[in-house]
């Protein structure tokens, strides 16, 4: 069920520590020299060589589109149906990250408040930052007990920041029982995921359930249909949530000497889930809460704790390097805040309308996508090889570029891309955004070769019954092809 990599920071919490988001950030981005390589290829031979590695008998059911640009120039290398839609799965970031940098600016940050009134009772206000974990609870709680507050009549979570549907409709319904499908609200806390590890134990024995909050397991009704086998046995292991309610299905084994299996799934109700969390905070610190409750609006003239989120630069580092949806979506939300928004709008809709308007504004062709959320996960967004290599080469050459680049995986390096490219002609000249759907791959970004003018590009496979692993590779190809062009 979740054959997605667990990000960076849900591993965190299940290790117990709370190293921030910039810290894993600047560590992915330490460079690495790229790999030599002999080989060479004029402009004049690309088609040929891209089209014999895109039209064998393996991929005769399967739709490429294809687009490379010079970066600095209207040139255009190659050309595959590029005008034509694809589903774009995660390289949908490119717009959003485009946008949220364009409109808020890399410096933005994400304000979650403590508000009090006149008879002891606290709001907080959420905004929708999506990094914030366990360890910047207990800095309000600190901060809450510096001024002297020991005990609080009824605390209240104000989750109304952002209006509308928590799950975008048309993701799919076995994407949102995982944890990157999880709701997106204002008071998002540990990426709205709760992270468990299933473990054997004796032969014949369901396997154990260890969550990474110990308080977890009073939260969930758990149907343990599993087993733990014989030695050497193959293992497989499906972790299933229910849709209507806090239930947790396990089914599957795992052999006695096997590794444990890590897994993360949405949380059920956010809004409850950050209040627990919070009151625990408020309790280590020796603050009593009598009673928790949730609201809309209010006053916020007595703001009397706050934390603020990492920068904007850092916020789509972690959305871009480990693709993750819940960062893309709450910035889409965050976008929506540049103009009013209403009571009976929905906040991520207006942030698509925001969206638009901006890349319409950096001089995309609104009519190259059609995109409905800002992660990539809905199997309803449109989008062109040719909008994409348009958002591209539009950042590039903005004011923007340097932050835009530095959120982006490198071949060989770091993110999406550590386990990909290593040791051929792309290593470290290759940043680009990666993408997987069932039925939908897609690679876009920028190739600076030693050997000829940087490039643009974006390539997108859709409606193949061939396993990602064999896409990725044929994708590879024609990438490494591209590194290896010089001027002939």
């Amino acid at each position: 069920m979740f054959s997605r990599k667990i990000s960076l920071s849900l591993l965190l919490l299940l290790l117990g520590t709370q190293t921030g988001i910039t810290q894993q950030a600047v560590t992915a981005q330490t460079p690495v020299p790229p790999a030599t390589t002999t080989k060479s290829l004029c402009p004049a031979e690309l088609r040929t060589s891209i089209d014999s590695a895109i039209n064998r008998p393996l991929f005769s059911r399967a739709r490429w589109g294809i687009l490379v640009k010079n970066l600095a120039s209207t040139q255009t290398l190659y050309s595959h149906d590029a005008e034509k839609y694809f589903t774009p799965a995660s390289n949908a970031k490119l717009l959003t990250t485009s946008a949220a940098l364009k409109q808020l600016g890399a410096d933005f940050r994400i304000r979650t408040s403590v508000y009090q009134d006149a008879d002891g009772n606290l709001r907080v206000v959420g905004r929708g930052d999506p990094s914030l974990k366990n360890a910047q609870l207990t800095l309000l709680a600190k901060q809450l007990r510096q001024q002297g507050i020991t005990q609080v009549n009824n605390l209240i979570a104000d989750d109304s920041y952002f209006q509308g549907d928590l799950i975008n409709p048309s993701w799919q319904w076995e994407d949102v029982q995982a944890y990157y499908g999880a709701p997106v609200n204002s008071l998002i806390l540990n990426e709205n995921a709760a992270v468990l590890t299933v473990l054997p134990q004796a032969i014949g024995k369901p396997l154990q359930i260890k969550w990474a909050d110990p308080t977890e397991a009073y939260q969930w009704r758990v149907e343990n249909n599993s087993v733990t086998a014989q030695k050497d046995e193959p293992g497989l292991v499906e972790v299933k949530r229910d849709l209507k309610g806090a239930v947790l299905y396990l089914q599957g084994q795992l052999a006695v000497n096997s590794q444990p299996d890590i897994n993360a799934i949405a949380v059920f109700d956010p809004t409850q889930n950050f209040l627990r969390h919070f009151r625990q905070s408020l309790a280590a610190e020796g603050i009593s809460v009598q009673q928790t409750s949730t609201a809309s609006g209010g006053n916020n003239e007595r703001e009397i704790a706050a934390i603020e989120s990492p920068p904007l630069s850092e916020l789509i580092k972690e959305m871009n390097l480990n693709s993750n949806n819940l960062f893309a979506e709450a910035l889409l939300r965050t976008l929506a805040h540049k103009q009013q928004v209403a009571k009976n709008q929905n906040t991520a809709d207006v942030g698509l309308k925001v969206m638009q308007e901006t890349l319409t504004q950096l001089g995309v062709n609104p009519n190259t996508y059609s995109v409905v959320d800002g992660s990539g996960l809905s199997r309803k967004n449109l989008i062109s090889p040719d909008a994409l290599v348009q958002v591209l080469q539009v950042i590039a050459a903005s004011p923007e570029a340097k932050v835009f680049r530095a959120s982006l995986p490198v071949a060989g390096v770091s993110g999406t891309l550590q386990g990909r490219f290593r040791n051929t002609s792309a290593q470290g000249i290759v940043q680009a955004k990666t993408g997987t759907l069932k039925g939908a791959i897609s690679l876009s970004g920028y190739i600076d070769s030693p050997q000829f003018e940087p490039l643009a590009f974006s390539i997108i496979v859709n409606q193949s019954e061939q396993p990602a692993s064999t896409i990725r590779q044929a994708m590879d190809d024609v990438v490494i092809l591209l590194t290896q062009l010089r001027r002939c």
